[in-house]
């Protein structure tokens, strides 16, 4: 696989960026809303360096990358929240978890605002700025809707514990220690073992990309950049 140092130019920043607001955005907002965990650990924060988990972030996703797996995913360090701190748990849980994907939104509402400044930019820099503009665009919607999926860890999963009455809520939150194997099975081993036996069972990959269409299409509509 030919990687090139300018393509790795153009997708480095866009990424440590998403990753880095979206951990800082979940610290953040548990603070404000009575947890101080993150807060006194130095993670609200917009060092990357906090936020890099060395397998999730550089590892898992360079594996899958050069494997052609049919979805590519990685993770930050997660942020440490104590729920039972928050000023109202269940509820205050929806909104921690909420946090890092909305801000992934802001971001990517943020980079395609400003392609209407590329006008402005030199010549010499203009592609590079674009093609950053484009990348931090796709990945934050990306990571936004990815994070979205209804499975603890992730903050779906988190969202759904909050909102759901206690008899579904308890039995989903204990698939958290097991959240990552679930989607390793669900976006990789799934589709592999369908490809063997003849089927499609890529399904989860295929709403993904669907729902990432439905937001791609939406945010440049109103940015006006359709």
């Amino acid at each position: 696989m030919n990687i090139s140092l300018y393509g790795v130019s153009v997708w480095v920043l866009p990424v440590i960026i998403a990753i880095t607001f979206h951990e800082a955005a979940h610290g953040f907002v548990a603070h404000r809303l009575g947890d101080d965990t993150a807060w006194k650990l130095g993670r609200v924060s917009f060092n990357p360096l906090k936020h890099i988990d060395p397998f999730g972030t550089l590892i898992l996703p360079a594996v899958l990358l050069f494997a052609h797996s049919p979805f590519l995913f990685g993770y930050a360090k997660p942020v440490p929240v104590n729920f039972r701190k928050l000023n109202h748990p269940k509820l205050d849980m929806v909104w921690v978890a909420l946090a890092g994907p909305v801000t992934n939104i802001i971001l990517a509402i943020a980079a395609a605002l400003a392609f209407h400044a590329l006008p402005w930019v030199p010549a010499d820099a203009a592609k590079w700025t674009a093609d950053n503009l484009k990348n931090a665009f796709l990945i934050n919607i990306v990571l936004a809707i990815f994070n979205m999926m209804p499975i603890p860890p992730l903050d779906g999963g988190r969202v759904a514990v909050g909102l759901l009455p206690r008899p579904l809520a308890i039995p989903l939150a204990r698939l958290e220690p097991y959240g990552m194997l679930i989607l390793i099975g669900l976006l990789i081993l799934l589709p592999v073992i369908g490809r063997q036996v003849g089927l499609n069972l890529d399904v989860i990959s295929t709403i993904l990309r669907t729902l990432t269409g439905y937001v791609i299409n939406a945010l440049l509509l109103i940015t006006g950049n359709t």
